[in-house]
């Protein structure tokens, strides 16, 4: 993917997103399909958009036992999605199912396989929220203690906030892709991101992929928005 723009697709309906992956196929270089639009429309929406050559990040974040987890990558690989997400948190285990299912179902389906992004802590955390769910060691730590493990399974990218993309990129393999969310445009409101950064600022740190949401779908001109994003990164891609 030459365009490392991928465009959150965070509405409530079919509709409303295949609407909006219109007016924004030739702009970004992909769409995420997240938890709401896939619990309202289904596989449906992956086909369809899959259908006018889209690339797709399936943002569902599994977290289970080993065998169901397995089962929803395999699953997801059979939709022909290029990118999906699994919680790092469920362990070594969990994640080395995870991309071993991944990997054979795409041999089976004689396809790429989708690149099984690990999330290391969600960007609305902060130390103060991850104490209180029994997590002392703070933000730093736990992510870089989640991506060793992520290497130590096998899978080859990750899901974490913008601030720890250098942090990362001194012990990752050059190989490991780094996926951002929690991104704004230029200098827009952080909203419920707690770690975030300007889109420009991500790519320079190290990133890979940039997953951008409310600063595109929700602008009074989606299109506009996003071309006005591309064109700020032009310089640094």
């Amino acid at each position: 993917m030459t365009n490392p723009v991928i465009a959150a697709l965070d509405v409530p309906t079919e509709d409303a997103a295949i609407q909006l992956a219109r007016q924004l196929k030739s702009v970004v270089g992909g769409f995420k399909i997240g938890g709401e639009l896939f619990t309202h429309a289904g596989p449906g929406i992956v086909h369809r958009l899959r259908a006018t050559g889209a690339t797709i990040f399936l943002d569902l974040k599994f977290h289970d036992i080993p065998n169901t987890v397995a089962r929803a990558v395999a699953a997801a690989t059979d939709l022909d999605v290029q990118m999906l997400t699994i919680h790092t948190s469920g362990g070594l285990e969990m994640m080395r199912a995870a991309e071993e299912s991944a990997q054979r179902a795409a041999a089976d389906a004689r396809r790429q396989p989708p690149l099984v992004l690990g999330v290391t802590v969600l960007t609305s955390l902060d130390n103060r929220i991850l104490n209180e769910i029994g997590v002392e060691a703070g933000i730093a730590t736990q992510v870089e203690r989640l991506a060793r493990l992520a290497m130590k399974a096998g899978l080859r990218g990750l899901v974490c906030s913008p601030l720890e993309i250098a942090g990362l990129r001194k012990f990752l393999p050059p190989t490991m892709k780094l996926v951002t969310p929690g991104i704004r445009a230029t200098a827009e409101e952080a909203g419920d991101q707690k770690r975030t950064m300007t889109a420009r600022e991500a790519l320079a740190a190290g990133a890979d992929w940039l997953v951008i949401g409310r600063p595109i779908y929700a602008a009074r001109e989606p299109r506009a928005a996003a071309e006005r994003i591309t064109a700020f990164l032009r310089p640094s891609v």
